[in-house]
């Protein structure tokens, strides 16, 4: 893609991320100890590609296998489908008028954990914290496991609940700690297009299908696999079956 990319560059008229960084190699091209060089250009798309893909594909896949476990979840995320959206595509401004399946969104992500330690960030100056002092240079490790899981916050945290999202009036209710996609200033910077992603694609799914599994619910496990990096869902099989009746494996 970069190679691509370069035999069609213009420089006045950048088409996407690849063409930016083209760019400014250019403009920096007489700086010797320039970041804007050909190696650090192919490791951030790639990074981008994985960031913007992985995850995504892996909360929509262990979202899938909770639905299955909770079939009585999936009937009432298909009602508001139903009442809000109808027939035609869903779209991202559908999103306010859909506090439950927002609430379970959210507690997929809280629940699925998909990176428990979190992305590693290094200190640029030395930092002191309650009483700690951590040198420049050291790498740090948020334990978003520990937030997440965090009975003080979240209730029963084990047990999958969308209700924990919702306040009595059956709107959204927003909790801070919910943050799957890290915190501070340099959290992951597609936060906003993973989650519509993730409604648009939860949606448009439910709209079409129900989703069944050969396995009787209380038999699926939704403990994750063993990874070092990640938790992500253990082999599964599901049937889509068209709101209409015909079935599709």
């Amino acid at each position: 893609m970069v190679e691509e990319s370069l035999k069609t560059l213009d420089p006045q008229s950048p088409r996407h991320f690849i063409d930016c960084f083209l760019i400014k190699m250019q403009q920096d091209k007489e700086i010797v100890d320039s970041e804007f060089h050909i190696d650090n250009l192919v490791a951030s798309t790639v990074n981008l590609f994985i960031a913007g893909t992985e995850t995504v594909s892996s909360t929509l896949r262990y979202g899938l296998l909770i639905l299955l476990k909770y079939p009585e979840i999936q009937v009432k995320v298909q009602k508001e489908i139903d009442q809000v959206i109808g027939q035609r595509c869903p779209s991202a401004e559908d999103r306010n008028k859909m506090p439950y399946t927002e609430a379970v969104i959210h507690e997929i992500q809280r629940f699925s954990n998909i990176i428990p330690t979190g992305l590693p960030h290094c200190t640029t100056e030395d930092v002191s914290f309650r009483g700690y002092v951590i040198p420049r240079g050291t790498d740090v490790l948020p334990l978003l496991s520990f937030i997440l899981n965090d009975p003080t916050q979240f209730p029963d945290p084990e047990v999958f609940s969308p209700a924990r999202f919702l306040d009595k009036n059956g709107d959204l209710e927003k909790n801070p700690a919910l943050m799957p996609f890290s915190a501070g200033k340099r959290m992951c910077p597609g936060e906003s297009l993973a989650r519509m992603e993730l409604f648009l694609f939860f949606t448009t799914l439910l709209q079409k299908f129900t989703l069944t599994s050969p396995v009787p619910p209380e038999d699926l496990s939704l403990a994750p696999d063993v990874s070092s990096a990640g938790h992500f869902p253990r082999f599964y099989k599901m049937s889509a079956i068209p709101r209409t009746s015909k079935i599709l494996s």
